[in-house]
């Protein structure tokens, strides 16, 4: 008895895309509820994690650090003084660059709500073991530079 229907052929590099994909929606899932849990979004969670682990930084540097775009990161550092935990602060050397500082309130936050979140990503790749996570963050590295390099 045979089957007309055409048989799909195998593909490594799709088969790789559609895992890597669906892995990184569902870490990025479990960690966004967390992240949410504390009343923030995952940009503005992104910022003052940023600003938590570098200190001050320039407004485009913490864009380019999260991969967003100007226009973007103004909204959410708008936000984010508004809720008293970072404030701007222009640079004495040049009057055109403006950095964001986490305020003492925003510092405290962070530093309570840190070590949930350091729980809930290590929760999130729990299913592979320590070997596991070193053989997948050599090959990520990899995977990511060679796409770059062809970009």
């Amino acid at each position: 008895m045979s089957n007309n229907q055409p048989q799909p052929l195998r593909n490594d590099s799709l088969d790789l895309f559609v895992v890597l994909s669906r892995s990184y929606n569902w870490v990025t899932a479990c960690t966004n509820r967390d992240i949410r849990r504390h009343g923030l979004n995952p940009t503005e969670f992104g910022v003052l994690e940023v600003l938590f682990h570098k200190g001050p930084q320039p407004l485009q540097q913490i864009g380019e650090k999260i991969l967003i775009s100007s226009g973007n990161i103004t909204y959410v550092v708008d936000k984010l003084e508004k809720k008293q935990l970072l404030v701007r602060k222009p640079c004495a050397e040049d009057r055109r660059v403006i950095f964001a500082e986490l305020t003492e309130k925003g510092h405290r936050f962070l530093s309570e709500i840190f070590p949930a979140h350091t729980k809930a990503v290590e929760q999130a790749v729990s299913g592979l073991s320590p070997e596991e996570k070193q053989q997948a963050i050599a090959l990520l590295k990899k995977l990511g530079i060679a796409a770059q390099e062809q970009f």
